[in-house]
C-alpha cells in the first residue's frame, strides 16, 4: 500500500499547491485585479472535470496494461513540460478581456502536469484494486485529504512568506519528478499484475466509501437523511422503519433524473459560491493568495467532512446557520468596504462554508448504488466547472454589477425547498425556521458591531418597530406552515406546508436582493459598466443645481475622482489631487518650461487639470472602459490644454516596451495612482517596476505614490524602495478638508533631487517621521508579503 499512498499524497499535494503558485506567477501580467484568480479556478476546475473523465473512460474502455503505458507516456511528457514557470513571451500588450489569453497560457504552461495530476485519485483507486485484490483501496483517501488540505493552508502561511517564486516553481517542478518515479512504480505494479480483472475477494464497495474527485474520504456506515440505515446507499423518507436485511447493490434503484439534476446544481451553486467570495474579498482586502486559498480551503473541507460520514452533516443545524448566513451577507453587501474587515472575512467565508455543507450534504445523501458511482463524480465534476464557466465568463458579460453572491444563494435557498419536497424532511424546515428566529438578533446585533455608538437593545428595537409589520406577516407564515393549531405543537410528521415555507423563505430572500440591486439612494446614475477588471459606475448628482452639479466616478467601492459639469469649475482639481495634496504641490514645484508628466491610472483624468500649454501628459491605464468614461461623461481630457497620450494595456508592460524599443519618456514626474483601491496591484511596488520607472525619469525627476488605502499601510514599502536606491522621500499627507470635493489623502515624493524635497513648500507640509518599527522587507517580483502591513 505504500507506493500508492506516497503517490495519492504526492499528487494532491502538488494538485492544490501550483493553484496560488501560478495565479501569483500571472496576477502581475493582468493588471493585479481580482479577476486573474477568478479565471484561474475556472481552469482548475475544467481541468479536474477532464482528468476525472480520462480516468473514468481509460479505466473502462483500455486493457490495465494500454492504460498504464498511456499514463507513462503522459508523465513523461509533463517531465518534458517543466519548468512550470510562463515564459515572458506571454507578456503580451493586451487590451480588453483577457480570459481567453489566460486559459491559453495555463493550458501551455500547466495544462499536462495539472491534467495528469487530476486524474492521480481515481488512477490509483483502480490500480490500487488491480494489484490488491480483496482489499479496500478507500482509507487511502485520508492522505489526499491531508496532502490537499496541507498545501493549500502551507503556501499563504509558510510558502509563500519563505520562497521566491523561482524557488517555488523549482520545489514544485522536483516534487512533480517525485510523483512520477512514484506513480511509474504503481504502473510497473499493474504491469506486473498481467492484467487481471477486477475481482476483490471482500464486499462490493459501498457509496460512502467513495470519495468525490480531488477529495480524500474514509469509509463510512451509509446512512439514510435523517441517519436512519438503508438499503444499499438508497435514500429513505424521514421516519421510515429500518430494514433488517440489506438488498445487494444491484437490487437498488438508478437515480432519477431529478437526483441527477441535483448532483450537477448543488456543486454548480457551491462553486458559484467559492468564485463570488473570493471575488468579493479580494474587491473590498486585497488581490493575495491568502484570500484565494481561505475559501477554498473551506470549500474542501466541506467537502472532506460531508463525504467522510453521514452524522456530520445534520440538515437542522445547517439549514439554521444558512439562513442566518444569509442575514449576515444582506447586512455585509449594503455596508461594502465600510464594515470592518474581520466582519467582511469572516461573514463571507463562513457563510461560504456553510452554503458548502448544505451543497455537499446533501450531494452525500444522494450517493447512487455502486455500479452509477462514475457518472455520479463525473456529475459533480461538471456542475463545478459549469460553476466556474458561470462566474468567470458568463456574469461579466451579461451583468453589470456582482451579482453572483447573491444568486448563488436564493439557488441553495430555493434548492433547500426543492429537497424538502424530495426528502420529505421535517428537520431541513424546522432548521430553517429557528434560523429565521434567530435571524431577528442577527442583524441588530450586526449593526451594532458596525456602528459601536449605538446599543444592542437599540438597535432590537428599532429592528422591530420599522420592521413589524414584515415580522408579524414572517410569524403567521410560520405558524401556518410549522405548527398544528389544535394541538398547539409543532408538527409531528412531515407535511408539504413545510417545505412551502423554506419556498416562502427563498421567495423573502431573493426580494430582498432585488430591492438592494434596485435601491440606487436618490441621486441618478447615468453609466454603468462591468469588465474582466471590475465595475464602474458614473453617478450624477445636483442635476438641477448648474454650480454645484458633479459627475462621480466610482471604481468598486473606490472613488476615482470627480468633476463639475459647469464649464467654469470643470478644470478644478478635485478630490485625491488638490493643489495642496502631495501630487499637486509636486507638480507646481517643477522647473518653468515644458514639463512631462506621467501617470499610471487614468480614473476621471483629474490630474490633465494640470497641464500647461507646452506640456506633454502620458496616461497609462488598462481597463477600456475607463478610457471611454473619461471622454464620455468628464472633460477634463478635452479641456486639458497640455498634450494628452494615453497608452492602454498594463502601465509596467508599456514602460518595459517603449524602454525595449529605446523611447524612454524622460518625464519630469511620474504619479502612481493605482493604490487607493483596496485590491492593489502589488506588481506596480516591486524592486524591479522602479527600475523600469527611474530609466523612465529624467535623472532630477519625481515619483509620486498615492497610498491612501483602508487597510493597507504601505508607507513602509515605498521607504525601503526608497532607501534601495538611494532616493530622498517624503510623506504628504491632507488630513483638512478646505472643501467638501478635496479628500483626505496620503502621497509620497521619491526623487534624488534632495534640494526639491527640501524646498519649503514641501518641507513644510511633510509628515513627521514614524516611529521605528519592524523592518519591511524590499519587494520584489519573486517576494512580497502584504501580511506585515495590514493596518
Amino acid at each position: 500500500m505504500l507506493p500508492y499512498a506516497l503517490t495519492i499524497f504526492t499528487g494532491a499535494f502538488l494538485l492544490f499547491q501550483v493553484q496560488p503558485l501560478i495565479g501569483k506567477y500571472i496576477l502581475p501580467w493582468y493588471g493585479g485585479g481580482p479577476g486573474v484568480w477568478t479565471t484561474c479556478l475556472l481552469f482548475f476546475q475544467t481541468l479536474l472535470l477532464g482528468g476525472y473523465a480520462y480516468a473514468h473512460f481509460t479505466s473502462t474502455r483500455l486493457k490495465p496494461k494500454t492504460q498504464a503505458v498511456l499514463h507513462l507516456v503522459l508523465l513523461a511528457l509533463s517531465l518534458a513540460l517543466l519548468p512550470v514557470t510562463p515564459s515572458e513571451s506571454w507578456k503580451a500588450h493586451l487590451v480588453g478581456n483577457p480570459t481567453w489569453h489566460i486559459l491559453l497560457l495555463l493550458t501551455v504552461t500547466i495544462g499536462l502536469p495539472y491534467f495528469v495530476l487530476s486524474s492521480t485519485g481515481a488512477l490509483m483507486q483502480q490500480w490500487f484494486s488491480q494489484t490488491n485484490p480483496g482489499v479496500s483501496p478507500y482509507r487511502l483517501y485520508a492522505l489526499s485529504n491531508v496532502g490537499s488540505l496541507l498545501a493549500l493552508l502551507s503556501y499563504p502561511l509558510f510558502v509563500e512568506v519563505n520562497f521566491s517564486r523561482h524557488a517555488q516553481a523549482s520545489l514544485w517542478s522536483a516534487g512533480l519528478a517525485v510523483f512520477v518515479v512514484f506513480c511509474a512504480f504503481c504502473a510497473l505494479r499493474v504491469w506486473r499484475s498481467n492484467g487481471a480483472a477486477l475481482a476483490p475477494a471482500g464486499p462490493a464497495a459501498t457509496p460512502e466509501d467513495t470519495p468525490a474527485p480531488g477529495v480524500a474520504l474514509a469509509p463510512a456506515v451509509e446512512f439514510s437523511p435523517e441517519g436512519t440505515p438503508t438499503p444499499g446507499g438508497t435514500l429513505a423518507p424521514e421516519g421510515s422503519p429500518s430494514p433488517e436485511t440489506t438488498l445487494p447493490p444491484a437490487a437498488a434503484e438508478p437515480p432519477s433524473s431529478l437526483d441527477k439534476l441535483f448532483w450537477v446544481s448543488l456543486p454548480a451553486i457551491a462553486s458559484i459560491l467559492l468564485l463570488a467570495t473570493t471575488n468579493k474579498l479580494c474587491q473590498e482586502v486585497a488581490v493575495i493568495p491568502f484570500l484565494w486559498v481561505l475559501p477554498l480551503s473551506l470549500y474542501l473541507l466541506s467537502f472532506i467532512i460531508s463525504f467522510d460520514h453521514a452524522r456530520w452533516y445534520h440538515r437542522g443545524v445547517f439549514s439554521a446557520l444558512l439562513v442566518v448566513g444569509v442575514a449576515a451577507v444582506c447586512q455585509l453587501l449594503p455596508a461594502g468596504t465600510d464594515a470592518p474587515m474581520p466582519a467582511q472575512i469572516i461573514g463571507y467565508t463562513g457563510t461560504l462554508f456553510v452554503a458548502c455543507m448544505v451543497c455537499h450534504g446533501e450531494l452525500y445523501r444522494l450517493k447512487p448504488p455502486p455500479r452509477h458511482l462514475t457518472s455520479y463524480f463525473l456529475y459533480i465534476a461538471a456542475g463545478g466547472a459549469l460553476g466556474g464557466f458561470l462566474v468567470a465568463v458568463v456574469a461579466p458579460a451579461v451583468f453589470q454589477d456582482y451579482r453572483e453572491l447573491q444568486i448563488g444563494l436564493w439557488l441553495l435557498s430555493y434548492a433547500g425547498g426543492v429537497l424538502c419536497f424530495h426528502h420529505r424532511s421535517r428537520t431541513l424546515a424546522l432548521g430553517a425556521a429557528v434560523g429565521a428566529m434567530a435571524m431577528t438578533l442577527t442583524i441588530p446585533w450586526l449593526r451594532t458591531y458596525f456602528d459601536s455608538s449605538s446599543g444592542i437593545w437599540t438597535e432590537l428595537l428599532a429592528f422591530f418597530r420599522d420592521r413589524a409589520l414584515y415580522v408579524f406577516i414572517g410569524l403567521v407564515i410560520l405558524v401556518a406552515c410549522l405548527f398544528d393549531v389544535r394541538r398547539r405543537a409543532v408538527l409531528a410528521e412531515w407535511q408539504p406546508r413545510m417545505a412551502a415555507f423554506i419556498m416562502v423563505l427563498s421567495v423573502g430572500v431573493g426580494a430582498l436582493f432585488v430591492v438592494q440591486w434596485r435601491d440606487r439612494g436618490t441621486v441618478r446614475i447615468i453609466s454603468e459598466s462591468r469588465n474582466f477588471y471590475g465595475t464602474l459606475k458614473v453617478y450624477d448628482y445636483y442635476p438641477d443645481d448648474e454650480e454645484d452639479n458633479y459627475h462621480l466616478l466610482l471604481h468598486g467601492a473606490t472613488t476615482h475622482g470627480l468633476q463639475f459639469v459647469a464649464p467654469a469649475r470643470a478644470l478644478l482639481a478635485t478630490t485625491y489631487y488638490a493643489e495642496a495634496s502631495g501630487v499637486g504641490l509636486a507638480i507646481n514645484r517643477l522647473p518653468e518650461g515644458p514639463r512631462r508628466l506621467g501617470l499610471v491610472g487614468l480614473g476621471t483624468g483629474t490630474l490633465a487639470a494640470y497641464g500647461r500649454p507646452g506640456d506633454a501628459l502620458r496616461i497609462y491605464e488598462i481597463n477600456p472602459a475607463v478610457e471611454q468614461l473619461a471622454r464620455k461623461e468628464f472633460t477634463y481630457l478635452e479641456y486639458c490644454q497640455a498634450k494628452v497620450e494615453i497608452v492602454m494595456g498594463d502601465a509596467r508592460l508599456s514602460m518595459e516596451r517603449e524602454l525595449a524599443e529605446k523611447h524612454p519618456q524622460q518625464f519630469d514626474l511620474l504619479a502612481l495612482d493605482a493604490f487607493s483601491s483596496d485590491a492593489i496591484p502589488v506588481h506596480l511596488l516591486t524592486k524591479e517596476a522602479f527600475e523600469i520607472y527611474l530609466r523612465q525619469l529624467k535623472p532630477d525627476g519625481v515619483i509620486a505614490v498615492h497610498i491612501s488605502n483602508r487597510y493597507l499601510n504601505l508607507r513602509p514599502v515605498v521607504e525601503t524602495l526608497a532607501a534601495h536606491f538611494g532616493l530622498g522621500v517624503v510623506s504628504i499627507s491632507e488630513d483638512t478638508e478646505p472643501a467638501w470635493w478635496v479628500y483626505s489623502t496620503t502621497w509620497m515624493l521619491l526623487t534624488k533631487n534632495k534640494a526639491f524635497l527640501e524646498h519649503s513648500t514641501i518641507k513644510d507640509v511633510a509628515d513627521e517621521p514614524e516611529k521605528p518599527g519592524k523592518p519591511v522587507p524590499l519587494w520584489t517580483d519573486d517576494f512580497t508579503n502584504l501580511y506585515s502591513i495590514l493596518k
